[in-house]
Formats: structure tokens, sequence, C-alpha cells
């Protein structure tokens, strides 16, 4: 049983900056990754980046490559995505996900979902 609750979401002009959280409860995992999805209106759900947990190795959609960084706070049960350089094209909800196990590829298999958060970047 885990919980994930997303923040951090908002209105931002192209180019500025913004960083997701996403809290942890309820029962974690000995081993588990972590990711951060999107979706906007019409369009699937797409992989954004994902995090193992313990290890902190780290996976990138090239869509985001260069701009966004995945990170967690194992302290705090929080994971984060800083967003830099946004683009109207990241214009999407956001959700952070779980899972067990270590496994690639990481852009799938996830089974906890959050709420999502919007994030809106404005041109």
């Amino acid at each position: 049983q885990v919980q994930l609750v997303e923040s951090g979401g908002g209105l931002v002009q192209a180019g500025g900056s913004l960083r997701l959280s996403c809290a942890i409860s309820g029962r974690t995992f000995s081993s588990y990754a972590m990711g951060w999805f999107r979706q906007a209106p019409g369009k699937e759900r797409e992989f954004v980046t994902a995090i193992t947990w313990t290890g902190g190795g780290t996976y990138y959609a090239d869509s985001v490559k260069g701009r966004f960084t995945i990170s967690r706070d194992s302290a705090k049960n929080t994971m984060y995505l800083q967003m830099n350089s946004l683009k109207p094209e990241d214009t999407a909800v956001y959700y952070c996900a779980a899972r067990r196990g270590y496994y690639a590829p990481y852009d799938r298999g996830y089974d906890y979902w959050g709420q999502g958060t919007q994030v809106t970047v404005s041109s």
C-alpha cells in the first residue's frame, strides 16, 4: 500500500523552471523504481523520467534530456522533478508513479500513481 501525492505544478512562461515534488507514504518496497509521467489533453500518458530508489540510477525520455532532472531524498520520502528551459509542449498533467523491482525498460510496469499536478507553460 503506497500513496503518492504530487505538488509544485503551476503556470510558467517558456524558458522558465518549476520543481515538482512527490511525497511517498504508506508501505514502501525494498527494491523499487519511481517515475514521472505526463499526459496532455487528447494524448496518451508519456514517460518522462525514472529513478531507482536505492541506487539512484536515472533514465530520461529524449524529449527532456538536458532540461529535466529527477532526484530523490530517501530520508524525506520525497521524489523531485526539476524542470528547466520549459517549453509549451511540456504542458501536461504530471504524475508520479512507483513500481516494484529494478528492471529495464523503466518506462512501464508502474503500479502506483499519484493524482497528478498541472504544469502549464505559456509562450
